[in-house]
């Protein structure tokens, strides 16, 4: 019989020490924690010292640096959950949402699913880009894959400094912004290639906000048959806890303390070991090997290795089922002698997974591991509980009651409400909109991001039909979503997008939130597809400070009440809070990645002009507001009130034009985003080698300049086949639709009514834009 957590043994293992913990202040206590890496609240230390205190005994290293782990903002959402869950209540139907683990996986026909998630790695790629962003990666395919489903699309979603020369003298300890991205992209190319998962879609945004503490957001979108899908629990008592995938090291110890703390001038020096190092070439047969095991039905439970490490992973496996474990760490395979076995026990090494299976399916599972020359051993055993322990050497290291250490209480932290914005609107200037539209569409924000997209693979597996860079091959342009066809045998497609506002939600996170939704759901109907659910990673700084809170508290709310409008699912998310030091805090930072559904992906639509003489509509309505606009931001204009938003108009709006793009009367279709109509007319034509001439007074705005570079509202440009401008008017009857203008063959001109404002060289202009992030800052 297991020996009670209520007992203290006889004696703990050789290399295991214990933490005073019975006497003295809290205060004396934290000082001494810190002193080891310990980074509890005094709330906190205090309930590790009534634990102990009633168990009669002091912690030992081991118990206190799992419980550090699993306490940490990263693995508990204990500042969050509580808000989240309350939101998002509801938007989950189980005709619709198969399930919420690891990983989110929805329907997408009657045999098959896929599965979306969203995670962060933004502390470590501050400190060590290359590193932080391909174990970013490794850590989002295991996500889905823990949920049984095979990774076929990847997503990154960026925020750096700004790189054009505009940033003050950065401060000690903060490396460059072009030095951060240049790693970033890097890591994420070498990792993702070399796994064979296309990287489909993503964004690259700047903002002095994102200096100290860039954000390095990553998705996953996964498939499955149905009968694949695994439970991210264990199953039953005497199951056996299988290790699998690259040996444990010392890399990645303490990685989510770390994550869940506030960078300083030390960061990089102090907390590179707490950075993980990939191998994807561990991890593609990992993928494989797990697929196989699944398929023949012997695995019953899984989770991924990640923030935490083993500590986090098999006790979340083990408590979600209802209970408790015992593992001998001499049994985990090392990549490196003389490890202890605390740092055995909460190693972030990656490309790992531990598996349920059942004693007399163990021999097969081994055997299917072997072939594919991946490590797989088995470490413990599913127990009764309510308790964990942990051995080495053959004695106690570790033993608690698994519940005080994987499910700590929730936190209800003082909010405050950010005051609505009440600045005046600015004067856009109505003279040289011309040079004001090239302004724009040369920003670091707006130009090509052709030489980040070409460095990775977005075709590898044979599935993307819709690509991130849309038009002809020697003139691409920016497209709003990518498609793909999961299955070869059928038509029906996956859209994929990424969404984000911060710049909005810095104004107003309420309704900034409901706008990147609208945003993401644009991007979706803009490919032809119809929205079907949203995964989102919440960036924000400490969440120990009120406002952090009101502002995380508000964009959830934002964002669920968008999602409900829309009919949109939302099964899973993360949230990474702390981003931000030495004086600098990020703006909340809602990022989403959207998937939308297509019947018939024949009926694809891409941004490029397609046709000269065809005409163009704008679809939707125009709002003056400027709030968190390209231009607001160029001009560092603050505190002025963002476009308002209407989701239901939007959805309205949607399905009407997806009713006309499966008629096939819809050529090209852009949505109205950073930089408006300024932006959104070039990139089509880049695409396409044409160029545009747009009556700007069909906004329903009052001045030329506004009309050039509002982003709101919800709105696309639209080309119609010159023989069904008739029938799709008449199809779009009721609803917001005017006529812009139409596709001529060179060039971009602007007009107000029969004056003509001013017009762009577009022939010059591409070879500028194209040259992208390379040129910026350097012209």
């Amino acid at each position: 019989m297991a020996r009670r957590s209520t007992q203290a043994p006889e004696t703990w293992a050789e290399g295991v020490h214990t933490f005073p913990i019975q006497k003295g202040s809290l205060a004396a206590l934290a000082k001494s924690g810190r002193s080891q890496g310990l980074t509890f609240s005094p709330v906190e230390w205090a309930r590790l010292r009534a634990y102990f205190r009633s168990v009669a005994r002091d912690p030992t290293d081991v118990e206190l640096a799992a419980v550090a782990q699993s306490w940490s903002e990263h693995c508990s959402y204990k500042s969050s959950k509580i808000w989240i869950k309350r939101a998002f209540r509801g938007l989950n139907p189980p005709r619709r949402v198969l399930g919420t683990g690891d990983a989110g996986v929805l329907a997408f026909d009657e045999g098959y699913a896929y599965a979306i998630r969203a995670e962060s790695h933004n502390h470590p790629s501050a400190v060590e880009p290359y590193g932080g962003a391909a174990t970013g990666i490794g850590g989002i395919l295991r996500d889905v894959l823990a949920v049984g489903a095979k990774p076929i699309a990847l997503a990154d979603p960026l925020f750096f400094g700004p790189i054009d020369g505009t940033s003050a003298k950065l401060p000690k300890g903060v490396r460059p912004a072009r030095w951060l991205m240049s790693g970033v992209v890097a890591g994420i190319r070498d990792y993702g290639n070399r796994v064979g998962v296309p990287t489909v879609t993503g964004s690259v945004s700047f903002d002095p906000s994102y200096s100290v503490n860039p954000l390095v957001n990553v998705a996953c979108l996964g498939f499955l048959p149905r009968d694949r899908l695994q439970p991210n629990r264990a199953h039953r008592v005497g199951d056996r806890l299988v290790l699998v995938g690259g040996l444990t090291g010392r890399d990645g110890i303490g990685g989510v303390a770390f994550a869940s703390r506030e960078l300083t001038e030390r960061s990089e020096d102090e907390s590179r070991g707490a950075v993980q190092l990939g191998n994807p070439i561990m991890k593609e047969p990992l993928i494989h090997a797990c697929l196989e095991a699944f398929d023949r039905d012997l695995v019953r439970g899984v989770k991924d290795l990640g923030g935490g490490g083993l500590a986090a992973a098999s006790g979340e496996l083990v408590y979600a089922g209802g209970f408790g474990l015992s593992m001998d760490l001499d049994l985990v395979p090392l990549r490196e002698s003389g490890l202890l076995p605390w740092e055995i026990w909460i190693s972030e090494s990656q490309e790992r997974m531990i598996l349920d299976v059942r004693p007399e399916d163990l021999e097969a599972l081994l055997g299917i591991f072997r072939r594919y020359d991946v490590p797989a051993t088995a470490v413990g055993t599913v127990t009764a509980g309510p308790d964990e322990e942990i051995l080495w050497q053959g004695l106690p290291a570790a033993h608690l009651r698994l519940a005080f250490r994987v499910d700590p209480p929730l936190l209800t932290r003082p909010r405050r409400r950010r005051a609505a914005p009440k600045g005046r609107a600015p004067k856009v200037p109505d003279d040289g909109v011309g040079a004001l539209a090239e302004e724009l569409l040369l920003a670091p924000d707006s130009v090509s991001r052709e030489s980040i997209v070409r460095v990775y693979d977005h075709a590898v597996q044979g599935r993307t039909v819709i690509l991130p860079l849309q038009g002809h091959i020697d003139s691409p342009s920016h497209g709003d979503a990518s498609v793909l066809r999961p299955r070869p045998e059928s038509w029906r497609g996956i859209a994929a997008t990424v969404a984000s506002q911060p710049w909005a939600c810095r104004e107003d996170p309420a309704r900034g939130a409901e706008w990147t939704v609208e945003e993401a759901a644009r991007n979706l109907y803009a490919v032809g597809a119809r929205p079907d659910a949203l995964t989102d990673c919440l960036n924000f700084g400490n969440p120990e400070d009120p406002l952090v809170m009101g502002d995380f508290v508000a964009t959830v709310d934002g964002l669920a009440k968008a999602a409900k409008a829309l009919g949109l699912a939302v099964p899973s998310g993360n949230v990474s809070f702390y981003n931000e030091g030495l004086g600098v805090a990020i703006p909340p930072t809602p990022v989403l990645f959207g998937t939308g559904l297509l019947t018939d992906l024949r009926q694809a639509v891409t941004s490029d002009f397609k046709q000269v003489g065809d005409p163009l509509y704008l679809v939707g309505r125009t709002s003056p507001a400027l709030g968190g606009s390209l231009y607001a931001r160029r001009r560092d204009l603050r505190g002025i009130s963002i476009p308002p938003t209407d989701a239901p108009y939007l959805r309205r709006l949607g399905e009407r034009l997806l009713g006309t793009m499966a008629r096939g009367w819809v050529r090209a279709a852009h949505d109205v985003s950073d930089g408006g109509l300024a932006v959104a007319l070039p990139e089509m034509a880049f695409g396409g080698k044409m160029g545009f001439q747009a009556q700007l007074d069909a906004t329903g705005l009052f001045t030329p300049g506004v009309a050039l570079v509002a982003e709101g509202g919800s709105r696309w440009v639209v080309e119609v086949g010159a023989d069904a401008a008739r029938a799709f008017e008449h199809a779009m009857r009721g609803l917001a639709v005017r006529r812009l203008g139409e596709v001529t063959e060179r060039g971009g001109e602007f007009l107000w009514g029969p004056k003509l404002l001013d017009t762009l060289d577009l022939e010059q202009l591409y070879p500028r834009w194209q040259a992208g992030l390379d040129a910026v800052g350097r012209r």
